[in-house]
């Protein structure tokens, strides 16, 4: 425990000293970081190489499909630095470099007094992107997993709050997404995360059938809620692009979980046709069939 509190010390330091430095030498250090990760981490860069293999098989050549995994700990490094950013920010600062796009979307349902479910997936800058809605639209409260060091969840948790938004730990969340719903307030849900078939409903996505959160379309449906697909994009990596898609609307009919079905399939599909557009954005480094497909992996 004491030696993980003095690496936090240590880290806190580094911060303080990266900080000091002109922002482009920040990221040049942590792209120097992601290079260093790509080569060293051959773990997580054969679950990026699996996984594109899965999805694409021969339609990508391997010289693309390695600039999509070096670009995924790129990708990863630069969320990272946007969160130590965040922490020494001002909001005029952080509006600076963000443009709103489709904000007209959002009007219509809250002139309805509806509640917004914002759903989004590790693509891009997906930690600016939470900030960037509750910074220049409305505070949410994000859906986020439990971390095993405290000291540095309480700092990503800090930094994800600075401008208005608030956290909600993924375990027996559900309750309060239904408060929230009820009182029209709005929350941020991922919907590319690695889930069972205890948690989730299965949906066809990339090609492959895999289990997602069925949260969105069941608040949605039940409390007249909103569901808005919502990513921040940048082409590059200064000037960022906050976009709002159209509301993926649940029907209400006889049949609950059919509806249901259906609504999330839609939030699969416009996932899917997201990651198809420009593959090197999403976090392709992660486990994301492992419940579904356990021996693509059995090497890492």
């Amino acid at each position: 425990m004491d030696l993980v509190f003095m690496g936090f010390k240590l880290f806190l330091l580094l911060e303080k000293f990266l900080m000091l430095l002109p922002k482009g030498a920040r990221k040049n250090f942590f792209t120097f970081l992601a290079s260093l990760a790509y080569y060293l981490s051959a773990r997580y860069r054969n679950i990026g190489f699996i996984n594109l293999d899965f999805i694409y098989g021969d339609a990508l050549s391997q010289a693309q499909k390695q600039e999509i995994v070096k670009y995924s700990f790129r990708n990863l490094m630069l969320n990272f630095l946007h969160l130590m950013e965040l922490r020494h920010m001002s909001k005029e600062e952080l509006a600076k470099n963000i443009t709103i796009k489709n904000r007209e979307v959002l009007d219509k349902i809250h002139a309805q007094n509806r509640a917004i479910l914002y759903v989004t997936p590790h693509y891009c800058a997906w930690e600016l992107g939470g900030t960037g809605i509750g910074a220049f639209v409305e505070p949410i409260a994000a859906v986020f997993r439990k971390m095993k060091n405290r000291a540095y969840e309480k700092w990503v948790l800090e930094s994800r709050e600075r401008f208005g938004n608030s956290s909600l730990e993924k375990r027996n969340v559900m309750r309060a997404l239904i408060s929230l719903v009820k009182k029209k307030m709005a929350s941020g849900i991922l919907i590319d995360t690695a889930m069972n078939q205890k948690e989730g409903i299965e949906v066809d996505f990339l090609g492959k059938k895999v289990y997602q959160t069925p949260a969105p379309a069941y608040l949605a449906r039940k409390y007249d809620a909103a569901i808005v697909p919502v990513v921040m994009l940048s082409e590059d990596e200064e000037n960022y692009e906050l976009v709002f898609f159209d509301e993926i609307v649940v029907e209400k009919t006889e049949h609950e979980q059919e509806d249901i079905q259906r609504a999330t399939q839609l939030q699969a599909d416009w996932l899917s046709t997201l990651i198809y557009k420009e593959p090197k954005y999403w976090f392709w480094i992660h486990r994301r069939f492992k419940s579904e497909y356990p021996h693509i992996y059995k090497t890492n």
